[in-house]
């Protein structure tokens, strides 16, 4: 049976299972990959909760970005100047996203991308970071591949980076331009596909999965060195 050290997270219980646990998957779209010039353009989240996807929970909103759009971030979300020069800020955006996430769980691919955008705001705003335990999506996967886990999507003598390229290899469908809500959605049905088969390797509970898939174990080296990579 894998275990690890427990540490205590407010308001979470730690030992329930991971299939019993209350996530919110979030993808961001972003003017540029530099945390310290570029801002958010979108935000785009669905609920996950008891291993299923509520498809009725879900957020998106396109922000007016506190930096200019470049040519280069258009190309890859498609997001124009003109879409987003009447939306709200990033102030406005974050409160009603802070009462979406409540204190569940986030779920993302790289998601320390985002969570250093979304932080950096949430400093300013509210002198604080989020305080919710987060899970990032590519360290598991790179977990279940050492662990050398019988699964067509893992079987590949080269391990993927991309999120689009591990949704392929289980069977997820991509379709249409990057889109935060599109990529939220693909994000939620591949941690679907990792939560039995983290459980058939041991991880009972969600303070081991907290371990397993955090955000800050490596693999933004892959998304830092290629812009956009997981895209």
């Amino acid at each position: 049976m894998f275990k690890f050290t427990r540490e205590k997270t407010f308001g979470l219980d730690r030992t329930a299972p991971p299939n019993n646990g209350r996530y919110v998957v979030l993808d961001t779209e972003l003017t540029g990959l530099d945390e310290k010039k570029d801002s958010i353009v979108s935000i785009g989240a669905v609920r996950v909760t008891g291993g299923k996807i509520e498809l009725g929970g879900s957020y998106y909103r396109l922000i007016r970005p506190a930096t200019e759009l470049t040519a280069s971030s258009v190309v890859i979300h498609e997001i124009t100047p003109s879409e987003v020069m009447a939306k709200p800020d990033v102030d406005a955006v974050l409160r009603e996203f802070l009462e979406f996430c409540g204190n569940d769980i986030l779920v993302g691919h790289f998601v320390s991308i985002d969570l250093e955008f979304i932080n950096r705001e949430m400093k300013r705003i509210h002198g604080a970071p989020l305080s919710n335990p987060a899970v990032d999506t590519f360290s598991v996967y790179e977990w279940l591949r050492k662990r050398r886990m019988e699964h067509p999507g893992l079987s590949s003598a080269k391990p993927a980076f991309k999120l689009y390229d591990i949704a392929t290899c289980f069977g997820i469908p991509v379709i249409g331009a990057h889109n935060a809500m599109m990529d939220a959605f693909t994000t939620a049905q591949l941690f679907q596909r990792f939560l039995p088969m983290l459980s058939g390797a041991g991880v009972s509970d969600i303070g081991d999965l907290l371990k397993i898939g955090s955000p800050f174990k490596g693999g933004d080296r892959f998304r830092q060195s290629d812009e956009y990579s997981n895209f």
